[in-house]
């Protein structure tokens, strides 16, 4: 690949027309390229229902950081998002207790995926040098030319060439194949025990939210667990998390009504027992896969979003990494320039692979945390010391979770520096002893300095 004329405007394909695809459409759109944007699906804005998933999206920093560059953050956060600041924990005997994200003021907001599609897809439109190409199937490309062959709706295939393809088509991605036909690509996927399935909590008969819609609700059971998010309409979306044998146990209503009476007694009037019903069994439970790869870039070609790292669900960090692909990858673009993508694709994929396979791991580490650590002692003994901590020393002291979701903080380095506090902690419950924590917080911060070296 060799540099390109830096007064010609490069052509980009746009491989994948969902959350990322369309925002990374944005960005190149707005750097002055032709941008042709490539979808398998039909214009999602003129289905009735969309098919995939639908789990409600948590809107974080990075990925309100990625929308405010193109100018689209406050149509989505503000017209439409709506703020949790803490997780509300159900216990079984129908009690709650709050945990909050954060210091106060500090929130994270539930957003619905096909709402913020649609916002993206129209800004994307709006711009006169973006095409939209929908119902066209990738079905060969040349990375190393930049040549694409497709198969539009009518069975007709469609040629087409680009300086730079994007692969944006998410965790089974197309693109993505096309990679693992090359030597020296490395690829892992992972399927962990753990369906979900969709249910909803409709709204009061006064239009109400029926509970606190300022929290994610979280019901830990162990080895499941089910969470709801708020949507606009004041109802919420309910996820159900749990292993495949146990969803196939649940064969009738009578068991699962049964199930939930003992495991989500509190849930049940707020679902109500005919609508838990019928949702139940009118879909079957969906897995869960996490996917890692490298390099992300080969030729022409780069991957962003769930092409390059699909993860979990459990961070809330999705959508937000995949923003964080298009702003970052925006940022190699103005550190080296457009028109030396063989300096910028492997610049950006050295950079971005180690905090895509850090931020994969941690989602799968927060699975375990939200449907059984959150119900230990030990954790919130650790989560009201970390807090603590943060708040007398906010620069130094910062929770794992509060640099993952308030910060753009490298996900490898939030890694790095929980591990660290690990160590200070552990050191600390030795040489003090529980009783003596308040006087190790002075100590620690009066010898931070010396701490920092030790370990």
């Amino acid at each position: 690949m060799t540099s390109q004329d830096p007064q010609k405007k490069l052509k980009i394909a746009v491989v994948g027309g969902g959350l990322v695809g369309s925002l990374q459409a944005c960005y190149m759109a707005k750097r002055g390229h032709q941008v042709e944007l490539y979808e398998l699906r039909d214009d999602i804005r003129l289905m009735e229902h969309v098919p995939g998933r639908s789990i409600n999206l948590a809107m974080s920093i990075r990925g309100r950081s990625a929308l405010r560059e193109v100018g689209l953050e406050d149509e989505i956060i503000k017209n439409h998002g709506l703020p949790m600041e803490a997780r509300m924990i159900h216990r079984l005997d129908g009690s709650t207790y709050q945990i909050p994200y954060g210091k106060k003021g500090q929130c994270i907001y539930s957003v619905g995926r096909r709402f913020v599609n649609e916002v993206l897809l129209n800004a994307a439109e709006k711009l006169p040098n973006v095409n939209f190409n929908f119902a066209h199937k990738l079905v060969n490309s040349d990375l190393d030319k930049g040549t694409m062959t497709f198969k539009n709706k009518h069975g007709e295939l469609v040629e087409s060439q680009a300086d730079l393809i994007l692969g944006t088509d998410g965790a089974y991605s197309a693109i993505r194949k096309q990679f693992m036909k090359r030597p020296r690509f490395n690829f892992s996927q992972e399927y962990i025990p753990c369906y979900y399935l969709e249910l909803c909590i409709p709204a009061t008969a006064s239009g109400n939210f029926a509970m606190n819609p300022k929290c994610l609700h979280i019901w830990p059971r162990g080895s499941f667990m089910m969470i709801a998010l708020p949507n606009q309409d004041a109802s919420w979306t309910v996820t159900l998390f749990m292993p495949h044998d146990k969803f196939e146990d649940l064969t009738t209503p009578e068991k699962l009504l049964a199930f939930f009476q003992t495991h989500y007694p509190d849930s049940i009037l707020l679902i109500g027992k005919e609508r838990l019903v019928k949702d139940f069994f009118a879909t079957k439970p969906s897995g869960l896969i996490s996917v890692k790869c490298y390099p992300h870039q080969s030729g022409k070609a780069l991957l962003l979003g769930d092409a390059a790292h699909a993860m979990v669900p459990f961070y809330g960090q999705g959508m937000n990494c995949g923003f964080e692909d298009c702003l970052v990858f925006n940022e190699f673009l103005n550190q080296f320039g457009d028109h030396n993508l063989e300096k910028v694709l492997p610049a950006y994929t050295e950079y971005r692979h180690v905090d895509a396979h850090a931020i994969c791991d941690l989602a799968l580490y927060n699975f375990i945390e939200m449907r059984d650590l959150v119900n230990r002692f030990s954790f919130l003994a650790r989560k009201r010391f970390d807090t603590t901590m943060h708040w007398l020393f906010p620069n130094w002291w910062v929770p794992l979770y509060t640099s993952v979701t308030f910060s753009r903080m490298r996900y490898h380095l939030c890694i790095e520096n929980k591990k660290w506090q690990d160590r200070v902690v552990r050191k600390l419950i030795w040489s003090t002893g529980t009783a003596a924590v308040a006087t190790a917080v002075v100590v620690v911060y009066n010898f931070r300095s010396y701490l920092q070296k030790l370990f």
